[in-house]
């Protein structure tokens, strides 16, 4: 179900006829927009070749946050062959993830050219990144009443988190979805109930940061559509329930030697016990250095906000994180170093950002650490969540951005921030998002009219 990867002119010859053997009519030439949603043109096999060469324009100004005027040359797709799959719930059809271009050149402000740009200064270095994406969604259905409800009809106990009947009811969506996944080789380790009626945790391997950023986008959109197949919907909105845990998609990084494959964040003797090598320390202390201004992005929208907070979940502590400190096997912190070692897990992450950018952001301030040979000090091992204000003051912990307002304005005000995005998308970026938390502010909610209609 995935393409040979291969991309010269011979290499993606053999890759139509492959596509053609398997009975695929159609390509899409995709790309993710400033949301990290899958945009796309249809174009038929034959025209594959025009395809791959970058056929497909779009009028940039017709998009979300893409900086573009009515008047300018169309962006064009240009297709990465090794990223090809076709549709386990449409066969005939078969997906690219794309670089956008325009004036014979990479536009700037294409989420996965920005990424490449950033991957391209690890390879620098000599270093490969990888990562892994934990997907947390609900899987929903329609009510009639208009709201929504969980697929399962039990009533069980309360702590919902782990429920094996719960999980056993959603095996019959649940299973195509893995299998799917499994056919393209991204090996499920494991998937569980949530602590969201409704809510699944879906585990699988990591790739090459790009990759991974590709088949998040594309697992996005497959469990859409299967879920859809079945009469549900799936939603990757962070936190659909206000008293329930969000919905995560922390990033799991490790850093390779670009020659060797070895991985360099594991030190078996770490002095710190965490079995973390000085280049992952270092990684660390330039996530943290930037994780204000990181928080914007991947924790892009309004409702990400009711997702990092201390309490709130039916279960006591939401699990989310909430300060800027990283630390041992800890889920109190906000950085942690799994029990193996060898890994960094960031925990901000939600399910609905834009996985090219909210990656772009953290691998280039973790080189920032590395270049400039940043140290985060000591790690949290105790739990952060029972710490009063002033011990964490006097610790110089603090707290993560409370709202996307105050996430925007960390944004803004870190230079860093424009250097990763460059100066067109920044400005985009900006003034969607801007846009989206006024919005917020000035719609009048049912909680305000529930408490103030009648009090005054």
């Amino acid at each position: 179900m995935v393409g040979t990867g291969a991309k010269s002119a011979g290499g993606n010859s053999a890759l139509k006829r492959e596509l053609e053997k398997k009975g695929v009519q159609y390509l899409l030439a995709s790309y993710a927009d400033l949301h990290g949603i899958s945009k796309a043109k249809m174009v038929p096999v034959s025209h594959f070749e025009q395809m791959i060469g970058g056929s497909e324009l779009f009028t940039g100004a017709a998009l979300d946050g893409v900086p573009q005027d009515v008047s300018e040359e169309e962006v064009s797709a240009h297709p990465d062959a090794s990223s090809c799959k076709i549709l386990p719930w449409k066969p005939d059809v078969a997906w690219f993830a794309s670089n956008l271009w325009t004036r014979g050149r990479p536009f700037e402000a294409c989420s996965r050219t920005i990424l490449g740009q950033v991957m391209g200064r690890a390879a620098k270095l000599g270093l490969e990144p990888k990562m892994g994406m934990e997907a947390e969604f609900f899987v929903l259905k329609d009510a009639p009443d208009g709201r929504f409800e969980p697929i399962s009809t039990r009533t069980r106990l309360d702590k919902s988190a782990y429920d094996a009947a719960r999980l056993l009811d959603n095996m019959h969506w649940m299973g195509e979805l893995v299998a799917a996944m499994n056919a393209f080789g991204w090996d499920v380790y494991s998937l569980d109930h949530e602590d969201g009626i409704g809510q699944f945790e879906v585990d699988f391997t990591y790739f090459n940061m790009t990759t991974m950023a590709d088949n998040y986008v594309f697992f996005r959109m497959m469990a859409h559509e299967i879920a859809r197949k079945h009469g549900y919907f799936a939603t990757f909105m962070p936190k659909p329930y206000p008293d329930r845990a969000g919905s995560g998609a922390h990033f799991n990084i490790s850093m390779a030697d670009i020659k060797s494959g070895r991985n360099l964040f594991f030190d078996a003797k770490d002095k710190r016990g965490c079995k973390l090598s000085k280049l992952g320390y270092q990684f660390i202390a330039g996530v943290l250095r930037h994780m204000p201004a990181i928080c914007a992005v991947v924790a892009p929208t309004v409702n990400s906000y009711k997702r990092l907070i201390l309490r709130g979940s039916q279960s006591g502590f939401t699990w989310a994180p909430v300060f800027v400190c990283y630390g041992n096997n800890n889920r109190t912190n906000t950085v942690r170093i799994p029990l193996a070692g060898g890994r960094v897990e960031l925990r901000a992450p939600d399910s609905a950002c834009n996985p090219y950018l909210g990656a772009a952001m953290v691998l280039a301030a973790g080189l920032e650490g590395i270049e400039k040979d940043l140290d985060p000090g000591e790690p949290h091992t105790e739990n952060m969540y029972v710490k009063t204000d002033a011990q964490l003051k006097k610790m110089g912990v603090s707290y993560l951005p409370r709202s996307l307002g105050e996430a925007l304005d960390a944004f803004e005000a870190d230079p860093f921030s424009e250097k990763v995005f460059g100066p067109a998308m920044h400005k985009a970026w900006l003034g969607y998002k801007r846009n989206e938390w006024e919005s917020h502010c000035y719609h009048v909610s049912d909680w305000e009219t529930a408490r103030y209609l009648k009090q005054f």
